[in-house]
């Protein structure tokens, strides 16, 4: 996290100050609203609005039970809205089996207004990344994508998500496997070295 100038106050500073000034919760929602509505985008697609107001009012209406010393305010809300993704397991599986389907198609091929942006993040995805995805265990795909997409180390991974670090690097561990072996080749989730020593 990069440092703020010192007039202006942490995130931890403005979840206090909210508890009793509700409107000093805002200034969160403008400083991680992005990270996350990416995140839950690339999750659940057009769900992600919906998911993101709901992320923000489940923070709010827990604020007074965050507490820094467990994790930092971005990893919190990845946490909250992760578990808001559980609730849609069924649609996030759907998303990136369209995905895969959509890769697949004729360059010339147009299904319609959406077409282009589920194009655009199937060509991110590579179509058998998102079948790949979509074939992990819950558990397994939540580590991985708090990791790439979440940009988390493994500590705030293991926060978010209430267990063991070792337990984050099995979970990881078997993700990339399972991908790997889905692609027939090297994933793009492999781990560089630098995110192994996280």
């Amino acid at each position: 996290m990069r440092a703020l100038p010192d007039s202006v106050p942490s995130d931890a500073e403005l979840i206090a100050r909210s508890l009793d000034d509700p409107q000093a919760f805002a200034p969160l929602f403008d400083r991680h609203a992005t990270a996350v509505h990416r995140y839950l985008g690339r999750r659940v697609g057009e769900l992600a609005d919906d998911l993101l107001s709901e992320t923000f009012l489940i923070a709010f209406r827990r604020r007074a039970a965050y507490r820094v010393d467990h994790v930092e305010v971005r990893p919190w809300l990845f946490g909250i809205a992760t578990n808001l993704v559980h609730g849609h397991v069924r649609t996030e599986q759907r998303r990136y089996r369209a995905l895969a389907r959509a890769a697949a198609r004729p360059e010339g091929h147009t299904a319609g207004p959406d077409d282009a942006t589920d194009r655009l993040d199937a060509e991110a995805l590579r179509g058998p990344i998102a079948a790949a995805l979509a074939g992990l265990k819950a558990h397994d795909r939540d580590a991985l994508l708090l990791l790439a997409w979440g940009q988390l180390g493994y500590e705030e991974i293991a926060a978010v998500l209430d267990v063991p670090v070792g337990t984050v690097r099995s979970r990881l561990h078997r993700a990339r496997r399972q991908t790997r072996a889905a692609l027939g080749a090297v994933s793009p989730f492999h781990p560089t070295s630098e995110e192994e020593d996280r």
